[in-house]
């Protein structure tokens, strides 16, 4: 809690200190308006085909596909971020967990995206030396428009707060993720296919192997990876090779009773080579679309071989869904009306 605290109010410092050093004038909501002035179509959510970045955000076929998939996967099925829920006392208090992380993401964009924004507007005009800065010989180091905003306008004092809160959001992102690694690969693939007969005091020190060898691999593939423009990008794009498919199998898996074994591992070697076509092949699609067109397949995969290998009742390892299953709290129902209220006046005011 200390570290999400830290990090909201670091970043807003660093948005505000930048607002009011993006013109001569000063003054925050001086140096907003000048912002959405000078980078007005920075703001827009939904591009036209015409935008340079149409490939990445495809207008509203983003907002009614494949963002869909990428955020459910990511939200409802990677244990990587589950496990925070997993970890709660309660149902209850889990459900307000989530509740909180979405008014959260609300303030993503005032502390990421309008920093970026003064970065690329300073970068332009050549502001505070800023293109010096960015320059990285014949190119532009993106990845230095946050350091630099912090370590140009930032004041000592503040500056050590920013920085630490930044250290311990990432540190506590890559605990969450070795220990994710960890968890997956000891209880999922070695206790069940390598060694079934596995004391607690054994599993541990698998885990702890399997953590420094990912840290290993992780460190490599960094070192590699210097030279991509965007990153954050990059690991969404080849994630979805393999999140459509394993939503697709949890979706069916969830609510369509059924859905067997051998319908879901048939729907999940399926929605790799499915997705591997749909990236490669010279159909020029953006990779978002070709998220929502392979679990879509996927799930037609996972339909028909179901039907096919199975006798027609309901699968006996099918989960019961129950209203109480579904059931959420007042305070949970009202937080998540606000949000659903914030976002749809968001996209309105930014489309």
């Amino acid at each position: 809690m200390i570290q999400v605290v830290l990090l909201v109010i670091g970043g807003l410092i660093t948005t505000i200190i930048a607002l009011n050093n993006v013109t001569p004038e000063g003054g925050t909501f001086h140096g907003l308006s000048y912002v959405f002035n000078e980078a007005g179509d920075k703001f827009h959510m939904i591009l036209k085909k015409d935008n340079p970045e149409f490939s990445n955000l495809p207008g509203i076929a983003m907002l009614i596909g494949g963002l869909w998939i990428a955020n459910l996967y990511y939200w409802g099925f990677n244990q990587y971020i589950i496990q925070r829920a997993f970890a709660a006392k309660s149902l209850r208090e889990a459900q307000r967990g989530l509740a909180f992380a979405g008014f959260l993401k609300i303030i993503v964009p005032v502390i990421v995206v309008i920093p970026g924004i003064i970065a690329f507007i300073m970068y332009s005009q050549d502001l505070h030396g800023a293109q010096v800065a960015f320059d990285n010989g014949g190119g532009i180091n993106y990845d230095k428009a946050y350091p630099w905003l912090i370590g140009t306008f930032v004041p000592a004092g503040l500056k050590g707060l920013v920085v630490a809160a930044l250290s311990a959001a990432i540190v506590s992102s890559l605990a969450s993720m070795l220990n994710s690694t960890s968890t997956i690969f000891t209880m999922d693939i070695y206790k069940p296919y390598v060694n079934k007969t596995a004391g607690n005091k054994q599993l541990v020190t698998v885990g702890r192997i399997t953590v420094l060898a990912a840290l290993i691999v992780a460190t490599s593939l960094a070192n590699k990876m210097g030279s991509i423009p965007q990153m954050f990008q990059y690991i969404q794009e080849y994630t979805g090779i393999v999140s459509p498919g394993i939503l697709a199998v949890f979706l069916m898996g969830l609510f369509w009773k059924k859905t067997n074994v051998k319908g879901a591992i048939a729907g999940v070697l399926a929605s790799i080579p499915v997705a591997l076509a749909l990236k490669f092949l010279p159909i020029d699609m953006p990779f978002l679309d070709q998220m929502i067109y392979t679990c879509l397949i996927t799930i037609v995969v996972i339909l028909f071989v179901s039907l096919t290998t199975g006798e027609g009742d309901d699968d006996a390892k099918g989960i019961p869904l129950l209203r109480e299953t579904f059931a959420t709290g007042r305070k949970f129902n009202i937080s998540a009306y606000i949000i659903l209220l914030v976002v749809a006046v968001l996209y309105i005011v930014f489309w």
